[in-house]
C-alpha cells in the first residue's frame, strides 16, 4: 500500500499528556554528552532563571515521535514502518521543557509528495502543557522507501 495521500492536512487530537520528570531530563542529557548542569541540577536550573531542570533542546523529539505514532500506526495511511528513513528534524522552542510539565501534543500532516518513487512525509507536532502554553514545534520528514 503506497501513503495515502489524503492525510495531507489531517490534523490528529491532541494526545497525551506526557509527565516529564527531572530523572528523565538527567537522563536523557547524559545519553547525548549534554553536561549543562541546568538539565540535571534543580540548584542550577533555578540560579539560571528556571524553575526546575530544563530538557536538553533535542528531548523534544521523544515526547512528539510518541505523538507522531497516531499518523504512523494509522493503517489508513499507508505507512510501512520497516521502509522508513527519518529525512529530517526541526524544532522551533517557545520556552523550555521543564521537569514538572504536563505535555500534550497535536499533530498534523503538512506535506505528502513522491521523490524518486519513495514517499517524502513532513508532520508539524505542536507540544504544549495542558494548560495550552506553547513550548515547542517540532517538524519532521521521514522517507517511506519505495518498492523493492
Amino acid at each position: 500500500m503506497a501513503v495515502n495521500a489524503d492525510f495531507l492536512g489531517r490534523t490528529y487530537p491532541p494526545s497525551g499528556p506526557y509527565a516529564v520528570d527531572a530523572a528523565m531530563l538527567t537522563a536523557f542529557a547524559e545519553a547525548v554528552g549534554s553536561h549543562d548542569p541546568v538539565h540535571s541540577s534543580a540548584e542550577a536550573a533555578r540560579a539560571a532563571g528556571y524553575r526546575d531542570v530544563i530538557a536538553p533542546p533535542t528531548f523534544a523529539v521523544s515526547i512528539a515521535q510518541q505523538v507522531d505514532r497516531q499518523y504512523v500506526a494509522d493503517p489508513e495511511a499507508g505507512i510501512d514502518y520497516s521502509r522508513v528513513v527519518h529525512g529530517e528534524q526541526k524544532f522551533v522552542h517557545h520556552r523550555p521543557i521543564t521537569a514538572g510539565d504536563s505535555v500534550v501534543g497535536t499533530l498534523t500532516v503538512d506535506s505528502i509528495r513522491q521523490a524518486g518513487g519513495h514517499s517524502m512525509v513532513t508532520t508539524r507536532t505542536e507540544l504544549a502543557t495542558e494548560d495550552g502554553e506553547a513550548l515547542c514545534t517540532s517538524t519532521s520528514t521521514i522517507v517511506v522507501r519505495g518498492g523493492e
